[in-house]
């Protein structure tokens, strides 16, 4: 851990060193972010209001949404004030614990999109053993556990990845403080690191796997509902949500698999916004815009 002070400040390279483009991203980067924090905020509000809102899906929703906000939050409000100020430095400890809560906030995302595919499964799948399977005490004990297991993560990954100085100049190529760029910086090869990064894909590709198979299930199950309008909505409903756990995932794979270029590559700080923008984004406008009791909840409010 002495190798901690070696470095006091990081400077962030973003997108371009040219003063339009700048103002451009930041001008963009802002409006995608008050979208997603008024989103999230309002998915918030309306299921800790709305009683008829209390069930297992917009608990996990609920969840989903802060951890969205967490995401989305570390990140896009420092890029947006260093391209306005033209200043582009984040101090040791801002670099840390935009690592910390990074991990945190994907790590969790993931386990709680996989979780909330097993809702829609047992939901549709099952509805008899429903509220056996998802009772109020099953939704806080998964949801207690998947917190826990994220904090645990991204401990260990903020740790390993901060556990070998920096060599030469520590100019990070992206708009935040992302591993794989940080990872380039150290004197020597950071096995740790790779060996958590390594377990963390893995895991995560085996959730997607389990993504899959739900929604297999569920669709196997849709398509035997003689109601075309409920077909409709169901497909409605399940589609977005898997293309976004999708995007989400496969973004997040080839940023951390792809070995970085040897010069700055626009390819990488386009990926990242895939996976650190898209989903805080899309995900209140495929669970309130498309949702009929989430409208209703928000003509009450």
């Amino acid at each position: 851990m002495n190798n901690f002070t070696s470095v006091t400040m990081f400077f962030l390279m973003g997108f371009s060193d040219v003063r339009e483009i700048q103002i451009s991203h930041a001008v963009l980067f802002l409006l995608l972010y008050l979208a997603a924090v008024l989103g999230n905020v309002l998915i918030i509000t309306l299921t800790s209001k709305d009683h008829r809102l209390h069930t297992p899906m917009y608990f996990f929703l609920q969840n989903l949404s802060f951890l969205d906000l967490c995401l989305i939050s570390i990140t896009v409000p420092k890029s947006i004030a260093n391209s306005l100020a033209n200043h582009t430095t984040i101090s040791f400890l801002g670099c840390v614990s935009q690592v910390f809560f990074f991990f945190l906030s994907a790590t969790t995302e993931v386990s709680l999109l996989t979780v909330m595919s097993y809702d829609r499964y047992v939901a549709i799948c099952h509805p008899l053993r429903y509220e056996v399977i998802m009772s109020h005490g099953a939704c806080v004990q998964m949801a207690a556990f998947l917190w826990v297991s994220g904090v645990l993560n991204a401990i260990l990954h903020t740790a390993s990845t901060f556990s070998i100085p920096v060599c030469g100049s520590p100019e990070i190529h992206q708009f935040f403080c992302d591993v794989p760029q940080l990872l380039s910086l150290a004197c020597s090869y950071n096995t740790v690191e790779l060996v958590v990064i390594g377990l963390s894909l893995v895991i995560g590709f085996g959730c997607f796997v389990f993504i899959d198979i739900s929604y297999i299930h569920i669709f196997s199950t849709v398509l035997r509902i003689p109601s075309r309008e409920g077909r409709s909505r169901a497909f409605s409903t399940c589609l977005p949500h898997l293309t976004v756990v999708t995007l989400f995932l496969f973004s997040g794979f080839f940023a951390y698999l792809r070995p970085l270029p040897k010069s700055p590559s626009r390819l990488d700080l386009l990926v990242s916004v895939f996976y650190t923008m898209v989903p805080p984004i899309m995900n209140p406008v495929i669970y309130s815009l498309r949702n009929k009791d989430m409208k209703m909840a928000l003509k009450k409010l």
